[in-house]
């Protein structure tokens, strides 16, 4: 079996940082593509940020200049390093990761969702 946990939202000001982090356990082969997900109220979910296990990083827009994405391939865990943040940064932030789990000789690879951490910005 496999856990995604992630971690690390709060309440800050407008203007302040923030770290999540994201760490995968269990009976792990590899970890591919890790990412992180926001869902503001009434809003449909939005990629933040991604990094492929080689380091290869790709932002929204919006964030560019500001989030720092990350991954430690020893411990399986991805951070997203948050500076500068903004009332519209507000969201449940959600780690994902494309897994790998050996069963037998076949490698399996599924995508599994880590239940969500809440940041929150104040103006």
């Amino acid at each position: 079996q496999v856990h995604l946990v992630d971690s690390g939202g709060g309440l800050v000001q407008a203007g302040g940082s923030l770290r999540l982090s994201c760490a995968a356990s269990g009976n792990i082969f590899s970890v591919n593509t890790m990412s992180w997900h926001r869902q503001a109220s009434g809003n449909q979910r939005e990629l933040v940020a991604s990094i492929t296990n080689g380091g290869t990083t790709n932002y929204l827009d919006s964030v560019k200049g500001r989030f720092t994405i990350s991954r430690d391939n020893s411990k399986n865990t991805m951070y997203l390093q948050m500076n500068s943040l903004k009332p519209e940064d507000t969201a449940v932030y959600h780690c994902k990761a494309i897994i790998g789990t050996q069963r037998g000789t076949t490698t399996y690879y599924d995508q599994y969702w880590g239940r969500g951490t809440q940041v929150t910005v104040s103006s």
